[in-house]
């Protein structure tokens, strides 16, 4: 194919026409913050959600040729991050049973003090409603996009997020649940 003079190889034509990357570097500095937020609501804790963002974005730039070319790669990172604030939230509930079973009552740890009575709701949330709750508050996405992350359909989506407001209007009265 020739153009202005120029022969053009097909592959340089098929690099024209699609939209210039993102580096990575920019990637990370626009997402990370949003990935600690989600990660924070999710776990429930703010130390562990920045580690928890950290391997998120850890994965993300490991397979960045790939993900980079997703229509949203942001998209992809939440749900990784989610993944883990999920899988972090079973590993810890599982560990405490563990000392539940092998401490005397006295040596357990005090619970962390939570700052915001409403995150501290939110953390007892079941999974899919936290995370749900924290895309749809703390990153105002629409349902479609909070589907797709979790990988639901849009109705299921709506579900958990009806669901989690729910319990957290019984949990702390529906005038501090905002609709």
């Amino acid at each position: 194919m020739k153009a202005t003079g120029v022969l053009v190889t097909e592959q340089e034509t098929d690099a024209r026409a699609l939209p210039p990357r993102e580096t990575f570097p920019a990637f990370y500095r626009r997402e990370y913050p949003k990935m600690v937020a989600i990660a924070a609501a999710v776990s429930g804790n703010r130390a562990v959600a920045e580690d928890l963002a950290q391997e998120a974005m850890l994965r993300a730039h490991r397979h960045w040729d790939r993900v980079a070319i997703y229509q949203r790669p942001g998209a992809w990172v939440r749900r990784v991050t989610i993944n883990l604030s999920l899988s972090a939230t079973k590993r810890a509930a599982a560990e405490m049973r563990r000392m539940l079973r092998i401490s005397e009552p006295s040596a357990l740890p005090e619970p962390e003090a939570a700052d915001d009575r409403i995150w501290k709701a939110v953390a007892k949330l079941p999974g899919k409603q936290r995370a749900a709750i924290a895309l749809f508050y703390l990153e105002d996405r629409p349902i479609d996009e909070i589907a797709e992350i979790l990988e639901v359909s849009s109705a299921t989506a709506r579900v958990h997020l009806h669901r989690g407001r729910q319990a957290l209007a019984n949990a702390l009265g529906p005038e501090e649940v905002s609709a």
